[in-house]
């Protein structure tokens, strides 16, 4: 454990490597199928959600945030493991719960530095920030440069997905079911992003493959520092390294090749996004 620990919640897609090698530690998300409850990423790992999910008859996930206790457990585990401080960021406020119980968590140690940062986005989006704050702790920023430096690329931190549907976002809560009804029109194939918080149906197109391709000419707009390739298992292996490679090859300037990752949409937001999609977070180079 770094003198700065970096803590951020299962809807980041970090995978357990991922989170192990940047030292990141990540707060479960509870899964529910019916009166099944899990912790992501604990209890039931990435593959197990899906094969769950698209069980014949399986009834519909819901999540649910981490209790205050759970990230006081999480906190307080950082500190004896000798953290002088924490950063967190967490998924956005106006999607879960998860910013609050954390907030509130910290709240009640008052006596100790720790750091809540509302990313104000999900998936590998927040993942990305809590990558950063990790590069920028173990570099020896102070918390509160780290937090500072993680709001500072908020604004450079993008996401896109194509999705198959519009459903699983309704299920969910997270679109009305007026907007789910235009993206099941005619079949088009939606791109969802997340603006100022809140998912929001970007584009329509009329394909599976027009869909992402507009989602490699969007992020290849302008360079790019690092990149994160999202999809589920069902995505055949050659559409994924595909669309990587088309995504990378269309980005100006390059990139370097180790800041492109290749991640699985994990079993907190996999219930609001569902199968067979692709796309992407991005941080934006400056």
């Amino acid at each position: 454990m770094g003198r700065i620990a970096i803590l951020t919640d299962s809807t980041s897609d970090l995978s357990p490597e991922q989170a192990a090698a940047a030292g990141i530690t990540v707060v479960p998300l509870y899964v529910r199928f019916g009166a099944e409850e899990y912790r992501a990423g604990v209890d039931l790992t990435t593959e197990a959600f899906w094969q769950k999910l698209l069980a014949p008859g399986a009834p519909h996930p819901s999540t649910a945030a981490p209790s205050p206790g759970d990230f006081a457990a999480a906190f307080e585990a950082a500190f004896a493991d000798g953290a002088e401080a924490i950063v967190c960021p967490t998924i956005g406020t106006r999607l879960s719960a998860t910013y609050q119980a954390a907030t509130l968590a910290a709240e009640g140690m008052p006596d100790r530095e720790i750091r809540v940062i509302d990313t104000m986005t999900t998936s590998m989006s927040t993942g990305i920030a809590a990558l950063v704050a990790a590069e920028l702790a173990a570099g020896g920023a102070s918390a509160a440069e780290v937090e500072q430096g993680v709001i500072d690329r908020l604004s450079d931190i993008d996401l896109l997905v194509a999705v198959d549907t519009l459903e699983y976002l309704r299920k969910g809560g997270r679109l009305s079911a007026a907007q789910a009804v235009v993206g099941s029109m005619l079949s088009v194939k939606p791109i969802i992003t997340v603006r100022d918080g809140v998912v929001v149906n970007l584009d329509r197109q009329r394909s599976r493959a027009k869909a992402r391709a507009a989602v490699i000419a969007s992020i290849a707009s302008g360079p790019v520092e690092r990149v994160a390739v999202l999809h589920t298992p069902t995505s055949p292996a050659d559409e994924v390294a595909a669309f990587r490679d088309a995504l990378v090859a269309a980005l100006p300037g390059g990139i370097d090749p180790a800041r492109v990752t290749t991640d699985l949409i994990g079993a907190s937001t996999g219930p609001h996004l569902g199968p067979d999609l692709m796309g992407a977070a991005w941080l934006r180079a400056r």
